[in-house]
């Protein structure tokens, strides 16, 4: 499965953007999909995860009521919507994905196989 990660930037203190999490030449059909991110000189840290086929998401505590994670079956693409963005946020973040990924794992980057190059967000103060 290969994953293409998209959509990162700079932005200010409060601005938004979306990530972009598509697949090609597979469906995320049964996958749970989840983003990663990773500041310098820290660990990789869970933000966000879905289930295709339930449509259950999970966030990390730091991002609810921030971010958004959604899919597009149509376009086998899963979003990321990250609004009132703080310096805190800025990292590589890194969409992963894999298949019987139990709900109680969702959060370990240790349950994915499959992860996407990175995109860089990075938010000003």
């Amino acid at each position: 499965v290969q994953l293409q990660a998209s959509g990162g930037g700079l932005v200010q203190t409060g601005g938004s953007l979306r990530l972009s999490c598509a697949t090609s030449g597979h469906t995320f059909s049964s996958y749970t999909v989840a983003w990663f991110r990773q500041a310098p000189g820290k660990e990789r840290e869970f933000v966000a995860g879905i289930r295709w086929n339930s449509r259950h998401t999970s966030y990390e505590d730091s991002v609810k009521g921030r971010f958004t994670i959604s899919r597009d079956s149509a376009k086998n693409t899963v979003y990321l919507e990250m609004n009132s963005l703080k310096p805190e946020d800025t990292a590589v973040y890194y969409c992963a994905a894999d298949r019987g990924v139990i709900y109680s794992s969702i959060p370990d980057f240790r349950a994915y196989d499959w992860w996407g190059q990175g995109t860089q967000v990075t938010v000003s103060s």
